[in-house]
């Protein structure tokens, strides 16, 4: 699933954001924003994965919380499901282990991107942001998470929703300027 941020959800964090949930429990939600790609190369922090990374080989800021660490987020190869250290999300994408030697990687994994920090809700919160109308929670694409130029991502994904929500797909960014 994805989160697009509503028209009305004012925090710099997440003005006009597509956030990917990788985990949803009773005890709350966790996910990366898709759409911030830093001017970060991930070899200057994470030296080998910069040769294992989807163009554009940059971090990519997952969020404001623990902005220090980093989450791979992977599309496991057929078959690749069971890897060492890939953690299945939904069918073959997933979470991969930076502590995994990129060696055994190679091979088992199509694609991979990194982001520093994550978005996370504690118990309940983000269902309360979604019924407020903060959020919209849509059906995701494996091509979402990996897109080389993610600046007309949140458009992208508005525009092929259903009934009147694709309507916010063509809002103006002010539109008290319309």
């Amino acid at each position: 699933m994805l989160l697009l941020a509503s028209p009305d959800l004012l925090d710099p964090n997440f003005v006009d954001s597509v956030v990917l949930l990788l985990d949803v429990n009773a005890e709350g939600a966790l996910g990366v924003v898709l759409n911030r790609p830093s001017a970060l190369p991930v070899s200057e922090v994470l030296g080998e994965w910069g040769d294992v990374v989807d163009e554009p080989e940059v971090l990519f800021q997952g969020g404001p919380v623990s902005t220090d660490g980093a989450l791979a987020v992977a599309l496991a190869a057929p078959g690749g499901e069971d890897a060492v250290g890939f953690r299945s999300v939904t069918d073959r994408l997933g979470l991969l282990d930076l502590d995994t030697p990129t060696e055994l990687v190679v091979g088992t994994v199509e694609r991979l991107r990194i982001f520093a920090g994550y978005a996370g809700w504690g118990a309940g919160q983000l269902q309360g942001e979604i019924e407020e109308g903060s959020w919209y929670a849509v059906p995701g694409r494996a091509d979402d998470v990996f897109r080389l130029d993610t600046r007309d991502l949140w458009r992208d994904v508005m525009r092929r929703q259903p009934g009147d929500l694709a309507l916010h797909a063509t809002r103006p960014a002010d539109p008290e300027l319309n």
